[in-house]
This record gives structure tokens, C-alpha cells and sequence, in this order.
């Protein structure tokens, strides 16, 4: 009897296990409330042609200007300082060689984006200029510094006077925030497998980041899934709570089945209303 009651539980726990490893953490009303049914602009409102260059003051002025929320990329430079910027090279944006990490705030921060004369902004700079005004959600890169990132960025924002949230497709820095900054909002990035392993990313972890299969560990309040079929783990993470979030929005229609929409290139109304989600292949 005590060797079948043994049986009866092991197979009890494999069954539970596939629900444990999605089940999402699930934000209240009033902590999801400021960010729920809103418009956020993609590193700020900035243009196609880059003539208001992306991850910009110029940008983040517009966007607040607009109403909108913005969504915007942190790291940190040699010396530590948190500073706004996607890449992980400065090539596409600087159009000078090296790593954002291989050089200090001071030469980073002198730099023109893209030709103009805006230059890379440090995260406080950028907290300054929003001032409350409007909702962001703050993507934390990875690396081998993230922790210094994690404590480094969360100390400026409970310090910022307005909403914002954390998000990022590691789910270790999503579990740091969830032990070290309950209070904030966080989510797990995350696009198609087949989309992880065209950015170098190897089967077996393009796979779990895929299908959120880590989120036994982050327990995120929102996942951020790029905008097109979302899989079937990421459907029932959403049905146990998690906020439905897309990236990257090129219109409107991407609002439908969404709580929350990351957007660029087209101008949509600032809010909108939740609708059900679909079934979806």
C-alpha cells in the first residue's frame, strides 16, 4: 500500500510539473493597472530614417509629449554607469567600433546617434527628462555584469517618481527582480524558437526560452512575446494569469488579444481596451 501511495504521488508530481514550469506570476489589478491598455513606443517615438534616432532624449520627448508609454534598452559601460543603448556593438548607431562595456560613460555619453546631434543617454538622463509623466518598461540586457545591472537599475528606478516596469529575455535577471523588487512589475521577452536560434542562441536553450519553459524560476507578471503565433505554453502562461504583451508592433491590429502593445513606425492612440484572446495556430 505505502509503495502504490509512493507511485500515486511521484506520477501526481510529474504530472504537475509542465503547470509549475509555466505558471506565470500573477500581478494584482493596481500593479498592473498603469501599464495595462497602453501604447508603448519602441525606444521612444524615433523615426525610420533615424533623423530622431532611437533610444534618444529626442525620442523619449516625443513619445511623452504623445501620451504614449515607451519601452527603452539599459546596460552598463566599463565604469559602471547604466546607459541607454540595444546593441551590444556601436557600429549600426554610432558608427565608431566597440562594445557599449569597452568604454567609459564619459566617451559613450559624447557620442552622436546616428548622425545628429543627440547623443547615448545614461538611464538617469532619461528618468529626468520623463519625469512621471508616462509608463516605462525598462528591457535589462544581458551579460556577465548583469547583477551590477539588476542592483544598478533598480536603484534608479525607486528612485523615479513615476510607473515602471523591468523586462528582459533572461530569465535570470527576471528572477532577480522577482527576489530583490517585488514591488515592480516584471516580464520575460521572449520570440519563436526557430527566432532564438537565428540570433546564435543553441537548440536546447532556444527551445526553453521559446516556450517560457524557465519560468518556474522568474515567475514573470507579463510575457512580452513577439508579435505573430504565440506557442501553446506561452497561451496557458497567459491563461494563468500572465499579462499578454506584444513586440513588435506595425499597426493597430496587434492590439487585439493583447493587454499591452510595444509599438514603432505608425501612431496609434495612446490607450486601448483588452480584448479576449484568440485561438491561434
Amino acid at each position: 500500500m505505502k509503495t502504490l501511495t509512493k507511485l500515486a504521488l511521484g506520477a501526481g508530481c510529474l504530472l504537475a510539473l509542465p503547470p509549475l514550469l509555466l505558471a506565470p506570476g500573477r500581478a494584482p489589478k493596481g500593479k498592473r493597472a498603469p501599464f495595462a491598455g497602453r501604447n508603448f513606443a519602441h525606444r521612444g517615438l524615433y523615426t525610420a530614417d533615424q533623423r530622431v534616432p532611437e533610444n534618444s532624449l529626442a525620442a523619449f520627448q516625443l513619445a511623452a509629449e504623445a501620451g504614449y508609454g515607451m519601452e527603452l534598452d539599459v546596460q552598463l559601460s566599463r565604469d559602471g554607469e547604466v546607459v541607454v543603448f540595444h546593441d551590444e556593438t556601436l557600429d549600426r548607431i554610432c558608427f565608431v567600433p566597440g562594445r557599449v562595456d569597452e568604454l567609459d560613460s564619459a566617451v559613450l555619453c559624447r557620442l552622436p546617434l546616428c548622425g545628429t546631434e543627440e547623443t547615448l543617454p545614461r538611464l538617469r538622463e532619461v528618468l529626468d527628462l520623463v519625469a512621471g509623466r508616462t509608463p516605462l518598461i525598462v528591457e535589462l540586457k544581458t551579460g556577465r555584469r548583469r547583477r551590477e545591472l539588476c542592483e544598478k537599475t533598480l536603484k534608479l528606478l525607486r528612485d523615479y517618481p513615476g510607473a515602471a516596469c523591468v523586462e528582459s529575455f533572461d530569465p535570470r535577471i527576471v528572477a532577480w527582480f522577482r527576489f530583490h523588487a517585488p514591488e515592480l512589475l516584471r516580464g520575460q521577452l521572449a520570440q519563436t524558437p526557430k527566432a532564438f536560434q537565428t540570433a546564435g542562441m543553441g537548440r536546447v536553450t532556444g527551445f526553453l526560452l521559446g516556450h517560457t519553459l524557465l519560468n518556474i524560476a522568474a515567475r514573470p507578471e507579463f510575457i512580452a512575446y513577439r508579435i505573430g503565433p504565440r506557442p501553446r505554453s506561452v497561451r496557458l502562461a497567459e491563461l494563468l494569469g500572465a499579462m499578454r504583451v506584444g513586440w513588435t508592433a506595425h499597426s493597430a491590429r496587434a492590439q487585439k488579444g493583447r493587454d499591452a502593445v510595444i509599438f514603432e513606425f505608425y501612431r496609434p492612440e495612446p490607450r486601448f481596451s483588452a480584448e479576449p484572446v484568440e485561438n491561434e495556430a
